[in-house]
Parts: structure tokens; sequence; C-alpha cells
């Protein structure tokens, strides 16, 4: 049998496909889109066609994330909170907070000992915490988002910022190079906001181990940063853009 799991991101669909033994099958990713649902069961057929199956061959689908209830053609709808949690402990049992940073939001996720959510603190959605903040500055500074790490490990002086919406945040950023301030030290002041964050979002309910998801976990530099703000080691998550598909696909395992 196999079972699938969708995220539907702000930013991207995620699918992760598992066997009855909780084997990893196969992955597929692609950028979101107006027309959620038909590109989530597009990415899901091609995922499928990985491992010689069709759609049909398929015998669950749970989705989550951001356009989770657009994707009518699942059996289940399921928070991506539920979905983390479960990805997370699948990987590692003894987690007990996760950390998620997606495309338009960040989640601190505290984990009990069988892996379901004890609480959950979540940013706005104009925070600018999130990936989207990361795409923004990238493309004012005129580099690549994975080069932001490199950036900011050169920085004598972090630049402080300070606004919570992006939009405003894209501004202190437009006047801090108008006065003459380095991209060293721009990209760490992002990322030393973002982390500040994250750790005001935790407060002093952040337990060891500390699993980082979501796609922003992939920009170099962001673990090392969160580390200083929380003051706790930080583990990056196998695939962690997958982390959500996967809890989903462990559900979907589960329905009866």
């Amino acid at each position: 049998m196999v079972f699938a799991g969708i995220d539907a991101g702000s930013r991207a669909i995620k699918v992760q496909l598992i066997d009855e033994n909780r084997t990893i099958l196969a992955s597929g990713i692609r950028d979101q889109g107006v027309e959620q649902a038909v590109l989530a069961e597009e990415l899901l057929e091609m995922t499928a066609k990985k491992i010689g199956i069709e759609r049909g061959g398929i015998t669950e689908v749970v989705a989550t994330g951001y356009g989770r209830d657009a994707l009518v053609f699942a059996r289940l709808a399921i928070t991506e909170i539920t979905c983390h949690a479960r990805g997370v402990f699948h990987r590692v049992p003894e987690a007990r907070t996760v950390i998620d940073i997606g495309g338009q939001d960040s989640k601190l996720i505290r984990l009990d000992g069988q892996g379901a959510a004890r609480d959950f603190a979540m940013n706005d959605r104009c925070a600018a915490g999130t990936g989207k903040f990361l795409e923004v500055v990238a493309r004012q500074l005129e580099m690549d988002i994975q080069d932001l790490g490199k950036y900011a490990e050169k920085a004598d002086n972090p630049a402080v910022v300070s606004s919570m919406c992006v939009v405003f945040a894209e501004t202190e950023i437009l006047g801090l190079l108008a006065s003459g301030e380095s991209r060293e030290n721009i990209v760490a002041g992002v990322q030393s906001s973002i982390a500040a964050r994250i750790a005001a979002m935790g407060g002093r309910r952040v337990a060891d181990p500390v699993i980082f998801t979501g796609g922003v976990a992939l920009v170099p530099g962001m673990a090392s940063v969160l580390e200083k703000a929380l003051d706790h080691q930080v583990v990056v998550a196998r695939d962690p853009q997958f982390t959500g598909a996967l809890g989903a696909a462990l559900l979907a395992s589960e329905l009866g």
C-alpha cells in the first residue's frame, strides 16, 4: 500500500509517499500557484509515477499546509501544527521543540513524549520573520538567498532591523543601504531579527532537543543564529521542507 501526504504551503507544494512500513518511497516539490488543487494533483501524479504507479494506486491522501482546504481530493485536511509534530517525531522521537519557518509564517511547537503538540506559538501573517522576508532581502541586496549566510559571517556590526511587517522592513533596508550600511551587516541584522522573534515566541518554553524545519532551515546560517538567540542547540531536520508532508503521509497511513 502507498500513502500520500501533501503540504500545500504558501510558497511551494510538497508531496511525500510512504508504504505501510513508513518507508519514504518518493518526494516531489513545485511552486505554489492560483489553481492549488490542480497543481497539487499533478504533482501527486508525477510523484506516483516515480515509483511506477498511477494516482489510483495511492491508498489514502492527507493534506496539510496553507492551502490544505482547497485540496478536495484528499481524504482529510489536517493542520500543519499536527503534521509537523508528527513528521519530526517520526525522525527524532526524543524531539521536544519544533521551529518551523515557512514562506509566510513562523511557528514554535512544543511536543510531548508521544509526538503530539502540547502547545504552539505562531507569528502574524505580516511579520518579517519568514522565507518571504529573506527572499525580499536577497532581491534588494542583489544576491542569491543561498548566499545570505556567507555575507552574514563577514558582518562586523549587524544592523538593527526592527520593523514587524515585510513591507516596512523593506523600506527600512532601503534606508540602511542609502545610509551606506554594508550588505554584510544588513544580512546579519535580518537573520538576527528573525531569530529574536522566534526566541520571543518561545519564551522560557523551549526544551531540548530543538528541531528546525521548513524551507528557511535550508538557508545557510539560520540555524546558528537561532542557536544564539535561543541559547539551545538547534538541529536542522532531514529534508526540512518535507516535514509537514511526511507527517501528513504518516497520518494517512493510520486511516482505517
